[in-house]
């Protein structure tokens, strides 16, 4: 296979070797060390030690650590402690590390390598492709491989290797006897980034076995599309499908195949330009969406965490390989604007979900009860926050986030401390060096920027987005950057109207208030925020068009004196803006549809309707926690969206929540080219509808939307929704969500 040929590749500079001194930031990792030693090891290792017959009395951790996704937990809590001890040089972190290394070492099966919270069987189970009674059984391997290995390149345990190449050799004894049906039966359930793992794995052991294992869970099919530039991505589940591509970048760097890096790069693109927001984050109950069809699709479940997680391992180990500044730009804005404004600063506790809708609030989880995926990922982001501010060459240092902290370079005998007050920041040389300083001119800076050191002009040659500065520095030498910014308005793509606010890094949120902050679940004990149906999205503006209004931006969101609070001027509505990343109390807007005299409010049917009960159909999270139940019923994706339907005579039901004060409406999304099909829907046993499918829109879908008679809703809050198929059509498919809803 071809082999790139690209320019040097930079170094990570080891989070040992940088300090932070912006206050935030230090609190940030003040919280999550805190976290992570108040968490139990010994409840968190208890079913590892279970299915390994170890003797512990404690008792496991609720949430999802008592689902058969438990272990994931560990795996991360691994890698955060090993993290943070490289971070910090904490020696407490360290032992935990130690601790959890040791204990896995005595559960492992010495016969086999097996190793894991949950038995065996729940990957012959899934190789048989039933799914019953597991969730993701590669997925949460995968966090544990990645725990032992973080454990022993961050903490130096020999022990974390040896555990790690054996139990890289138990997934090699079961990969090896796929057949091609039973590897594409696996690979359709979530599996993480199995393959990263074990690539990274083979990096230090060199053994085939692990490579051979890697590439059985490379998904040639989506990487040939990919490749080949198609967006595939509507309906895929996203946190599922960017690990993949990170294990498909990792193949490139073991083995410099071209097509692999090319898969990612293009992926990467894809993400960007077709399906992020302007926080960096993405998808809409974890899935992505039709291309560029965003403002649509602004809920309450929109970037999840973790999908933020792994585009930034995406995005720095690109940036690594390529030098190219696009990478290192959605890094820092991401950084910021999802993975800073992830966390509560008073509690250190972290978001599932960060709604794209307005109105809606951050909703954080709790320490012991419930252990999402992205409290997994959110012990790794706050554990490693001193990691990408800085990277290096054979030449020099390149400096890629702007905030106050310390370089030490003992191999240069120099230190950089860098003072952050954007605009304006200052470097201070200490000791005497030759070496190249490059610093990154940021996507954000809106005219060009000035560089002074020691106090004189120096006259700037960007090259490709950075300025290089090469001279022999002194000790006491200063050079100080200003990067102008002003506030840019974003729209998104399929409404120009709908429009979000930057002041250079920071996206720009409205405070508001803090009216019945009420919460509610989905999924599997995932507490998701309630609507103040009270706030309204759209700005009316005054005395003008939408356009010179956007075009005159800056006297129009101005800034307060020195503070980063921002008033809206010439519209309806008194707001006040300020970075989104510091609101994690009040409900928030960041987009706002733009209305004036000339232009009508772009709204879609579902506008017309508030959310009681929502969740993505043949989602296995989503539909366990509605109480699912089928007989001769299956899933599948067709034109980008997720189906369920059910055979001759079969049915498949859902419990679901109503509004016994409301009108309430069952919200059902069909496929035209389903027309004809007959069957009913029932609720409570009760019959709604005899169903006969038209054609609603030709070629695509369209929604239904059934009026729930009061009477299936009186006096109880939950109902049981049954799709029946007859002895002569299947029932369904219905795609994309199941919803209940009612007026606004």
């Amino acid at each position: 296979m071809k082999k790139a040929i690209l320019p040097e590749k930079l170094n990570d500079i080891p989070m040992s070797d940088v300090d932070l001194l912006d206050p935030y930031e230090q609190n940030a990792f003040f919280l999550e060390a805190n976290y992570l030693k108040f968490l139990d090891a010994d409840r968190l290792l208890k079913g590892f030690c279970d299915i390994g017959g170890v003797e512990n009395k404690a008792e496991r951790y609720g949430g999802w650590e008592t689902s058969a996704i438990q272990g994931h937990t560990l795996g991360h809590y691994l890698s955060a402690v090993s993290q943070g001890y490289a971070a910090s040089g904490d020696r407490e972190l360290k032992a935990i590390a130690d601790r959890i290394t040791a204990v896995l070492a005595e559960c492992q099966n010495a016969e086999t390598g097996y190793l894991a919270a949950i038995p065996e069987s729940h990957y012959e189970k899934l190789e048989q492709g039933n799914t019953a009674g597991t969730w993701v059984p590669w997925y949460t391997m995968h966090k544990v491989l990645s725990g032992l290995i973080a454990a022993y390149e961050l903490t130096n345990n020999g022990q974390a290797l040896k555990i790690a190449s054996k139990l890289g050799d138990w997934v090699y004894g079961r990969t090896s006897k796929w057949t091609e049906a039973v590897q594409l039966t696996v690979l359709n359930v979530e599996y993480g980034g199995m393959n990263d793992c074990l690539y990274e794995l083979y990096k230090f052991t060199k053994s085939e076995k692990h490579l051979s294992a890697a590439h059985s869970f490379d998904e040639r099919s989506l990487f040939d599309d990919l490749y080949n530039g198609e967006d595939v991505l509507n309906g895929k589940h996203a946190n599922t499908t960017i690990p993949k591509i990170i294990g498909a970048l990792n193949r490139y760097t073991v083995l410099g195949e071209e097509y692999y890096l090319q898969v990612a790069v293009n992926f990467w693109e894809i993400v960007i330009n077709n399906h992020t927001y302007i926080t960096g984050g993405n998808s809409e109950w974890e899935h992505f969406g039709e291309p560029k069809i965003l403002d649509a699709e602004r809920t309450d479940c929109n970037n999840e965490t973790c999908n933020t997680y792994n585009m930034l391992k995406l995005s720095r180990e690109l940036f690594k390989i390529t030098g190219e500044r696009k990478y290192a730009d959605y890094y820092e804005n991401t950084f910021i604007n999802a993975i800073l404004s992830s966390q509560n600063p008073k509690t250190g506790m972290t978001t599932y979900f960060q709604p794209m809708a307005t109105g809606f609030f951050k909703v954080y989880s709790s320490p012991t009860e419930h252990f999402w995926c992205c409290t997994g990922s959110g012990m790794e982001n706050f554990s490693k926050l001193s990691d990408s501010i800085y990277y290096s060459d054979s030449k020099g240092i390149y400096v890629i986030r702007y905030t106050s902290s310390k370089l030490k370079l003992a191999d240069k005998g120099i230190t950089i401390t860098q003072n952050a007050d954007l605009p304006n920041v200052t470097f201070t040389v200490s000791g005497s060096a030759e070496t190249d300083i490059v610093l990154r001119i940021p996507d954000w800076c809106t005219d060009t920027p000035a560089v002074k050191i020691n106090g004189v002009d120096f006259e700037t040659e960007t090259d490709k987005g950075f300025i290089r500065l090469s001279q022999s520095w002194n000790d006491g030498d200063i050079i100080e950057l200003t990067l102008p910014m002003q506030v840019v308005a974003f729209s998104l793509p399929d409404n120009e109207n709908a429009v979000a606010f930057k002041y250079g890094p920071w996206v720009l949120s409205a405070d508001l208030g803090n009216k019945d902050m009420q919460t509610s679940t989905t999924g599997v004990n995932v507490t998701v925020p309630l609507l103040d149906t009270s706030i309204s999205d759209t700005l009316i503006i005054k005395g003008g068009t939408i356009k010179d209004w956007l075009l005159n931006i800056n006297e129009n969101l101005v800034r307060q004196d020195d503070t980063l609070k921002f008033v809206l001027k010439g519209t309806d509505r008194e707001l006040t803006f300020s970075p989104h990343y510091l609101q994690h109390q009040n409900r928030y807007g960041i987009y706002f549809r733009l209305a004036d005299s000339q232009t009508a409010v772009q709204e879609n049917e579902a506008d017309k309707y508030i959310v009681i009960d929502s969740f993505p159909v043949a989602n296995d999270q989503y539909e366990f926690s509605r109480n699912l139940k089928a007989d001769k019923s299956s899933t599948g994706n067709f034109n980008g969206l997720m189906f369920r339907d059910a055979a001759i005579c079969g049915f498949f039901s859902y419990d679901m929540t109503v509004d016994n004060t409301a009108d309430n409406y069952l919200a059902v999304k069909y496929y035209s080219g389903d027309v004809g099909r007959t069957f009913r829907i029932l609720i409570d046993g009760t019959v709604l509808a005899e169903v006969e499918l038209k054609d609603g829109i030709s070629g695509g879908f369209y929604d239904v939307y059934y009026k729930i008679p009061d009477k299936l809703t009186a006096g109880t809050d939950k109902i049981t929704v049954t799709f029946e198929a007859n002895s002569e059509s299947y029932a369904g498919g219905i795609f994309d969500k199941l919803s209940i809803v009612k007026d606004k």
